[in-house]
């Protein structure tokens, strides 16, 4: 900490710049640590009920999104670090007997911006396969824009190992599907619970005794439970093999858990028995929220420090003009991006602090980033104080500065400041 407020100290220009700009960075990073509060909430939220949290851009096209978040499940799962997929596809886990149609479902899904479930065969870093099961959902903006997909993914190896073995009446679901974190119970013919994992009773509140002394319906919200008892009285295999439900079942405390159901058919011992997987959607609507707010909040920071970005070029004249600036130009100064663009930046500071703009940014043609406190003029004649903070651009071959970069910042410890003159 100490290096880096001597290297705030040795870019500002005098004690009183060096002291707001010790309190702008403190200010981004309390911004940081709610962040990471809200983020470790988030990994808190999921760790029980996924292995594996990820989120990409939009990109589907090559070379395919790119991966900005993953949880510490995802690197136990693949065996990469965040730091070798951060930037990178998630395309790098498939591999020769990674379902193609599977695929081809998955991006035909995400184009028109539906949610996804499915499996294929994925390969971890040391290229062992596993099988990985996703749930992907978009995670929109206020706007509703699709802005990342947001991917829930189990490993479920080891119960499509066991699917393939014969069923057995005395299956031990504590043992057999703990791994892949999958919430499930069985259900005979007359709706009765027969068996309930460890996920499920966490889930329900309940503990296995229990559940077994109830059916189905008893857990369901007052106004599924005729609809969804009609289905076991006059019990069709067509209502349970791969069918899907929506429900809101009613824990133990008498909360409503909204869940997504997958059914399935099995045939153990002669007997009928409908093997059911729930999908906590009131989490996942929780988890949502709380990316969306994690976004929001790095916009808002984003938006309240860089009011706008810059880039300028010297011509052989030896002035500064603007090579680019951001479309936000126009609500410091009035005037359009498009408009800026090949003008001087001294047409827009205040005369008595041209001197030291060119000061600084001669300071940083020599390879040193600075910043500075200055006035900047609008087109009505006013002018706001800002703090730039810039830096150099340097050629392909680092030999020479080409350019400046910086952003600037109306958010000052004095506030804006706008005069006449």
């Amino acid at each position: 900490m100490r290096n880096f407020q001597e290297f705030l100290k040795s870019n500002s220009k005098d004690e009183e710049s060096y002291k707001k700009l010790i309190e702008f960075v403190q200010g981004l990073v309390e911004e940081r640590d709610n962040a990471k509060e809200q983020l470790d909430l988030l990994e808190s939220a999921v760790r029980s009920d996924y292995d594996s949290v990820l989120i990409t851009t939009l990109e589907l096209d090559k070379p395919g999104p790119k991966i900005v978040y993953v949880n510490d499940g995802f690197t136990r799962m693949t065996g990469y670090t965040k730091e070798e997929v951060i930037g990178k596809t998630p395309r790098i886990l498939q591999g020769p007997k990674t379902d193609r149609k599977v695929l081809d479902t998955l991006k035909k899904r995400l184009r028109e911006g539906q949610s996804f479930f499915g499996h294929t065969v994925n390969y971890r870093k040391d290229g062992t396969e596993f099988i990985i099961q996703w749930d992907i959902h978009p995670l929109t903006n206020e706007e509703g824009e699709v802005t990342h997909w947001v991917s829930y993914q189990h490993d479920i190896t080891e119960r499509k190992r066991s699917e393939r073995k014969v069923m057995d009446s005395q299956i031990e679901f504590d043992s057999l599907d703990e791994e892949s974190k999958k919430t499930l119970i069985d259900i005979d013919e007359q709706g009765n619970i027969i068996t309930s994992n460890k996920a499920f009773r966490d889930l329900i509140g309940y503990d296995d005794e229990e559940l077994k002394k109830s059916k189905i319906w008893d857990l369901l919200a007052d106004e599924q439970v005729e609809t969804f008892k009609h289905k076991f009285d006059q019990f069709k295999p067509s209502d349970f093999e791969g069918a899907v439900y929506e429900l809101n079942i009613v824990n133990k405390k008498g909360n409503s858990v909204e869940v997504q159901v997958r059914t399935r058919l099995l045939e153990i011992d002669d007997q009928k028995v409908v093997r059911t997987s729930f999908e906590n959607k009131s989490l996942q609507k929780r988890i949502m929220a709380m990316l969306n707010k994690r976004n929001e909040s790095y916009r808002k920071m984003y938006d309240s420090t860089k009011d706008f970005r810059y880039k300028l070029v010297q011509t052989s004249g030896g002035d500064f003009v603007f090579d680019y600036v951001s479309d936000s130009f126009i609500k410091i100064t009035g005037v359009s991006a498009k408009q800026a663009e090949g003008t001087p930046i001294g047409d827009f500071v205040h005369k008595d602090d041209i001197e030291k703009v060119e000061a600084h940014l001669k300071n940083i043609l020599q390879g040193k980033p600075n910043t500075e406190q200055y006035r900047i003029k609008r087109k009505d004649g006013s002018y706001s104080e800002v703090i730039d903070y810039a830096k150099p651009v340097w050629d392909v071959e680092n030999a020479n500065v080409e350019a400046v970069k910086g952003s600037i910042s109306t958010q000052i410890s004095s506030a804006k400041k706008t005069t006449k003159n």
